[in-house]
């Protein structure tokens, strides 16, 4: 049996790699972005490599269950992180479009792996009475590691192989942390599935909210920088920028958390929607330079990053409370797939009306979300606010705040995240 003292140690080498593979993603999404951008690869090739990434995740996060149960926590661990490893030093070798498109999506699903290894190996190291605490924490770690990822963009010169290097040395000091940590592997046991229609038809609009915020966070954060990079915006305003998309994405998460539990979860989403559609209008009449985009950058990573924890609380209201943790895993795997969408579409939306057509494409998608949470109210009655965890998420499809292996059971219903629903 391990002490306290020595669980304790390892939940916090868990939390310090992730966060150090937390700051390689927050640098490696803008800097890929602006490497893309650079090559003048034409606009489908950019999409799908772009989209690769999201693409890889999405799989990964399909398959990274067996894998895990066929070998062990720590294996999944070292095998998918050096995966990643492998992956991102070949980039620098292999330039070509068809090859950066395959080795953006072997990093896409290493980074899976390692993240539900590490979200259900705290689930079973952390004592109940301390899990929120610990998940907080691990989730305020990762925005923190994400913002400094954007500095990052404005220290590394972006040509030649340096930045795939300091990516690689992220990566390993986290595999190395993790594979020498004396750790007691977790007792692997696999979950319920739960088919898609049963979760479309008890809570379509947490479905199509999560489609949405894939499509518009993917958008955003991979196709933003690279348009900046074509205007010739330096290097600092475009990691300023994401930076403060970044923040105003963990400063919505505790009011957007309050309010939901507050109010009709479908009210806030139409709140939100409206929001992030006025925004992105916004952004196209204002000046192209730092001081006026702060503030709209702020508001939009705020927007983006609390639909889905507003739409996964929706689905758990709609949903029997053994479903948990089914449901958040069909609805991540939904706005995985939004997320290889969302390039793509942008990119060609890019191509004939330039960055004013992809905000104005975000605002349609936002206000069609807001439309139909708003018709949903008015037809149907509000699902019963169930005791349920409002999950704070970093703003990249990174992270998975469920354990997929675990029994439900084993859960408490205020164990995840830093504000519980009320009743």
């Amino acid at each position: 049996m391990q002490s306290s003292d020595s669980m304790r140690a390892q939940i916090r080498t868990l939390i310090v790699a992730t966060s150090v593979i937390q700051l390689a993603i927050g640098f490696f999404t803008t800097f890929i972005s602006l490497r893309v951008a650079a090559a003048n690869f034409n606009t489908t090739l950019a999409g799908l490599i772009l989209s690769s990434y999201f693409a890889g995740f999405t799989w990964g996060a399909l398959r990274c269950a067996r894998i895990i149960e066929r070998v062990g926590h720590i294996r999944a661990y070292s095998a998918f992180a050096g995966s990643a490893i492998a992956a991102t030093a070949a980039m620098p070798i292999l330039t070509g479009p068809v090859s950066w498109m395959i080795l953006r999506a072997i990093v896409g699903f290493g980074c899976a792996v390692v993240f539900v290894t590490t979200e259900s190996w705290l689930n079973v190291k952390a004592q109940p009475r301390e899990r929120g605490r610990v998940f907080s924490t691990y989730m305020v770690g990762n925005f923190v590691a994400l913002a400094v990822g954007q500095l990052l963009i404005a220290r590394i010169e972006i040509q030649g192989s340096k930045p795939f290097h300091a990516i690689e040395a992220l990566f390993a000091l986290a595999l190395i942390m993790v594979s020498t940590t004396r750790a007691e592997p977790p007792v692997v046991t696999a979950t319920d599935k739960l088919p898609y229609g049963e979760l479309a038809r008890a809570a379509p609009i947490a479905v199509i909210g999560c489609v949405v915020n894939g499509l518009l966070a993917s958008s955003f954060y991979a196709l933003v920088p690279a348009w900046m990079h074509d205007r010739g915006v330096d290097r600092k305003t475009i990691a300023l920028l994401m930076l403060m998309a970044v923040f105003g994405g963990l400063v919505f998460q505790v009011p957007v958390g309050r309010l939901s539990d507050r109010f009709d979860r479908r009210i806030v989403l139409v709140a939100l929607g409206l929001g992030l559609a006025a925004t992105a209008i916004t952004v196209i009449f204002l000046p192209r330079s730092l001081p006026p985009l702060v503030a709209p950058a702020a508001l939009l990573g705020g927007f983006i990053s609390t639909l889905y924890p507003v739409c996964v609380a929706i689905a758990n209201d709609c949903m029997p409370a053994d479903r948990v943790l089914a449901v958040s895993g069909r609805l991540l795997l939904i706005s995985g797939l939004g997320s290889v969408v969302g390039p793509l579409t942008g990119t060609s939306i890019m191509a004939r009306s330039g960055i004013s057509g992809l905000f104005y494409f975000m605002a349609v998608a936002a206000g069609l979300l807001a439309l139909v949470a708003a018709v949903s109210c008015l037809v149907m009655a509000a699902p019963r606010h169930r005791l349920r965890t409002f999950k704070i998420l970093a703003p990249h499809a990174t992270s998975l705040a469920h354990d997929p292996l675990g029994s439900p059971s084993n859960i408490p219903p205020n164990s995840i995240g830093a504000i519980s629903a009320e009743r």
